[in-house]
């Protein structure tokens, strides 16, 4: 049975990520019994993720302010101030961040992709360990046990999504990334 929940703010724990940025969990499987996960983030200019697919979470980006390209399969959107974004599960995506910065809210369902943020970044409440780093390796290492398979760098703001990415078929087998 899942109990009523508040997370005030300040209280959330900070996730240290790519370049500065920082991912605060608002909700996770624990306050929410595995249904969905909550994050506000602050990305700054040039924050990408390599292009990746998720098998169990459905992804939604509220971008509360700043600017981004987005891709998802096929499609490609730049998004301003108050878009949001719906990244199902199964299909290719990424991100680049084009503001100096950018606040979103992005909640996934069900929960789960907490475990990568953790497991990728930096509780910032600890000390930073010495040999902490985020790049496409560690990445696709830790999303390979996690249901992400990375497939590819980062794209540039004005690229399309790699048809090799989009048939299921040439993709490496599930939970395999190719770095």
């Amino acid at each position: 049975m899942t109990l009523a929940h508040v997370t005030r703010a300040g209280q959330e724990q900070q996730i240290a990520w790519i370049a500065g940025s920082v991912h605060r969990i608002v909700l996770d499987a624990n306050a929410t019994d595995g249904r969905l996960t909550a994050f506000r983030s602050t990305m700054r200019a040039g924050v990408a993720s390599p292009v990746h697919v998720h098998e169990r979470e459905d992804e939604t980006v509220f971008l509360l302010s700043g600017t981004g390209t987005f891709w998802s399969g096929e499609n490609r959107w730049e998004l301003s101030s108050g878009d949001t974004a719906f990244l199902p599960r199964g299909l290719p995506h990424s991100y680049v961040f084009t503001s100096e910065e950018a606040e979103l809210l992005t909640i996934c369902n069900p929960s789960g992709m907490e475990d990568f943020f953790r497991a990728a970044g930096w509780d910032l409440s600890q000390p930073k360990p010495e040999d902490w780093a985020v790049d496409i390796k560690s990445l696709a290492k830790i999303g390979e046990g996690l249901g992400q398979t990375v497939l590819g760098p980062p794209l540039a703001p004005d690229a399309q999504m790699p048809a090799e990415y989009l048939t299921p078929a040439s993709r490496p087998e599930r939970g395999t990334s190719l770095y």
